[in-house]
């Protein structure tokens, strides 16, 4: 297991590579860094690095759910968010996770905050490619001068303005600094009453608030903050009902502090965060980010002044007192916030958390249902229980079907299975069908397993396909909504011939079983009633959208950290394609990969059986 994964969110994210680079050079702990490229690849490229996983959305997933993927595939003990713009002190890494030891797991740590000083505007020639002048302009937007071949003190408007230096004509270039601001420290944060982020420098000078190298601080800025992998996910990840951009800063001071908890400013580490600016190169990459930020806070207002959130055991008011003096929150505003009834001490809250089937929705209402109406709160997200629906036609190479069921009973984790076979099979809880093998028949095997499970999170399991365990830690996001584990490698059962490339198939599917169930009933109905099957309709639930396909609910991708295999053999019933012209639409195996060993399975060409029965012991 590794200390520490830097989790890093990026779309559009010029600095992204320097980022990277600073915190590999500054880490002196056991830390990767999981990179999730939210909808474009980022120029400059990126250098491969041992240390650094790279997951990419070619649609943008938003902020918050690409941060909750990268906590997903974080196998480290620690994790810390960090934006694509920022600068590390040396050793940050250690002095966290040694702090983390003294405070204890119920804290969340902000290194102490600088200004990143990442460049300079330089000028590198003058008219005629003579030297630079000399000029030189602290980071902003690219200067721009009018296009008149000379320098004009007055504005012509005939010309039109171009990048280059406002003193010689010449042009300009950035110059990396990449250093802190000097006399820039921030330590401590809040939010008003308004759930506003707010700078709160007089609370860092507090000495009620000071414990030694620790000051604890109301909330955060956002982009970066430290906790056990654990606490994140007992704290439910982020909360993606905000939606993608805006109140992450209150969002991590609420739930680390009304969960019993604390946030402090670690003054033993730094970081250093570039602000971006308005109007220029170094704008919001995502769109609409006003429009997000005010969505968002108004779900935040409602969520923590009403005491909405199932994880608390301490209301905002106690926050408010625990706080005080806190500018706006005077008066009425402190006293119109809604008590959630706790009977503790200092208005803590005397109960526990809600249980998880209080909040997820399930059963027919999810059924055509919009995403907006069904996104689950992360705090109810870490308690879903999780199942597997088992489908199998009960032929092929033996030894396949039983090192796959091994395979799958190990890596579930104890969550439930159930089988639905076309043969009595002593694995889960069965239920025999007397169907012949068929496109239908396998509709109707899941079909059956899912209204017999009673899991919230439903995963589809295929007989002939080896699950790492990390494919059943996903959670899915959003309820009305398909996830597929697009890490999957084809192993050919007689040559050993491995081959990748990203694809969508239903033994890679997650979802919660009210939607699964929904998409099910109304498959097996139209295929009935056409009287088999058409393949136009698809075979995958989200890829087709109507009237071609089932329903209208999206399909997003997801990896896990470990592929699975799904081993290709003569009893599929899918047809094997090991060629790309076999493909009619070649975006249909993008990422194609063809290799002699799977990655965390071992090798495979030439030497199949042998890797099968070493594959799972």
């Amino acid at each position: 297991m590794r200390d520490l994964s830097v989790l890093i969110p990026a779309r559009n994210e010029m600095f992204l590579g320097r980022t990277i680079e600073d915190v590999l050079a500054n880490s002196r702990a056991d830390t990767e860094i999981i990179v999730v490229l939210d909808g474009a690849w980022p120029e400059p490229g990126l250098l491969a690095n041992p240390r650094v996983q790279v997951i990419y959305h070619s649609v943008s997933v938003g902020q918050r759910a690409a941060t909750n993927e990268a906590a997903r595939v974080s196998q480290a003990r620690f994790v810390m968010k960090l934006d694509a713009h920022c600068a590390m002190g040396e050793g940050f890494d250690v002095a966290l996770i040694e702090a983390a030891k003294e405070l204890g797991e119920d804290v969340t740590q902000i290194p102490a905050q600088k200004n990143l000083h990442a460049f300079d505007w330089v000028c590198i020639g003058g008219p005629g490619g003579a030297h630079g002048c000399g000029w030189r302009q602290y980071q902003g937007p690219t200067p721009m001068i009018q296009h008149t071949g000379q320098p004009s003190p007055m504005p012509l408007p005939e010309f039109p303005k171009v990048p280059g230096c406002p003193k010689c004509s010449g042009e300009v270039e950035r110059e990396m600094v990449w250093e802190p601001r000097r006399g820039t420290t921030t330590l401590a944060w809040r939010f008003d009453s308004d759930l506003h982020f707010q700078y709160a420098g007089e609370m860092g000078k507090r000495p009620a608030l000071t414990h030694g190298d620790f000051i604890e601080t109301m909330s955060c800025l956002g982009a970066c903050w430290f906790m056990s992998r654990d606490r994140y996910w007992q704290l439910g990840g982020l909360d993606e009902s905000h939606g993608s951009w805006g109140q992450m800063g209150t969002e991590i001071g609420c739930k680390s502090w009304l969960s019993g908890g604390r946030l402090v400013t670690n003054q033993r580490t730094w970081y250093a965060h570039m602000f971006r600016t308005q109007g220029g190169d170094f704008g919001f990459p995502y769109s609409n980010p006003e429009r997000e930020k005010r969505r968002a806070q108004a779900y935040s207002r409602d969520l923590w002044r009403n005491n909405r959130w199932p994880g608390q055991k301490r209301d905002l008011s106690w926050l408010i007192d625990h706080f005080a003096p806190v500018p706006g929150w005077e008066g009425k505003d402190a006293d119109s916030l809604q008590s959630s009834g706790g009977g503790g001490p200092q208005g803590e809250k005397g109960g526990g958390t809600v249980a998880s089937r209080d909040c997820v929705p399930s059963g027919p209402e999810v059924e055509g249902a919009r995403g907006k109406d069904l996104a689950i709160r992360g705090g109810d997200r870490h308690r879903l229980t999780k199942g597997m629906v088992y489908y199998s036609d009960c032929r092929g190479d033996t030894d396949i079907l039983e090192a796959a069921k091994r395979q799958l009973l190990r890596s579930v984790n104890g969550h439930s299975i159930v089988s639905v076979t076309l043969a009595p099979l002593d694995f889960g809880r069965n239920i025999t069908l007397p169907l012949e093998r068929g496109y239908l028949t396998m509709f109707k095997q899941i079909l059956a397993g899912l209204e017999a499970s009673d899991a919230d999170v439903v995963f589809l399991t295929e007989h002939d396909c080896l699950y790492s365990p990390s494919h059943f830690d996903f959670v899915p996001p959003r309820a009305d909504t398909y996830y597929y584990n697009v890490n999957v490698w084809k192993v050919c059962a007689i040559s050993g011939h491995a081959l990748h490339y990203i694809t969508k198939q239903t033994s890679g599917l997650c979802a919660y079983r009210s939607l699964l169930v929904g998409h099910y009933r109304e498959r097996v109905r139209r295929v009935e009633e056409a009287g088999g099957y058409d393949r136009h309709m698809g075979f995958e639930p989200g890829c087709h959208a109507l009237p071609r396909g089932v329903d209208n609910h999206p399909a997003e991708e997801w990896r896990s950290a470990v592929p699975n295999v799904d081993i290709r053999h003569q009893f599929n019933l899918t047809r094997n394609r090991w060629r790309q012209e076999q493909f009619r639409d070649k975006n249909s195996c993008l990422g194609w990969t063809e290799a002699e060993e799977v990655p965390g399975w071992g090798r495979t060409k030439g030497r199949f059986s042998e890797w099968l029965r070493e594959a799972v012991v």
